[in-house]
């Protein structure tokens, strides 16, 4: 392997909501991160696009381009179109926070820290709704997808 094509050991680094971690390497200089089964990243979540952003590597840098995804593509909060990530960075796609750890760097890594968010305004005492009315039948769901399908990823 001559210079031009020397490659950085790169990993995205996932924590689930329980503390854990999932390490995804990118074993390739292209990674599409996408909805789509056949991304090399797949992440089947509909908030995530199809074909939802690349990560390219040349020689010793690494770019992250958003593939015009509906929710954007996040570097460390800010939303990019395409951008120069190093390690220690946050990648935000959809609802999932990515930290990028390049060669072992940084070898202390810690879940984004999360904004602070005021509780929810108290829901007034339900009423009772007329006979045909089954907007009140079922209970609200709170969905949660984030972190249940990170048991089915497969290491790309």
């Amino acid at each position: 392997m001559n210079k031009e094509e020397t490659r950085v050991d790169v990993n995205l680094v996932l924590f689930k909501k329980d503390g854990s971690k999932k390490n995804f390497s990118l074993p390739s200089n292209i990674t599409i991160v996408g909805r789509r089964h056949d991304c090399d990243l797949c992440v089947p979540l509909m908030v995530v696009s199809r074909r939802h952003c690349q990560l390219s590597q040349n020689n010793l840098s690494l770019k992250v381009r958003d593939l015009d995804s509906r929710s954007g593509t996040f570097l460390n909060g800010k939303r990019i179109s395409e951008a120069t990530v190093q390690a220690g960075d946050y990648i935000t796609i959809g609802p999932l926070t990515f930290l990028l750890q390049i060669d072992g760097e940084p070898k202390k890594i810690a879940p984004p820290q999360q904004p602070r968010t005021t509780p929810a305004p108290k829901k007034p005492p339900a009423q009772k709704a007329p006979a045909n009315d089954l907007s009140g039948s079922f209970p609200e769901l709170e969905i949660d997808d984030s972190d249940s399908f990170l048991d089915e990823l497969d290491d790309i």
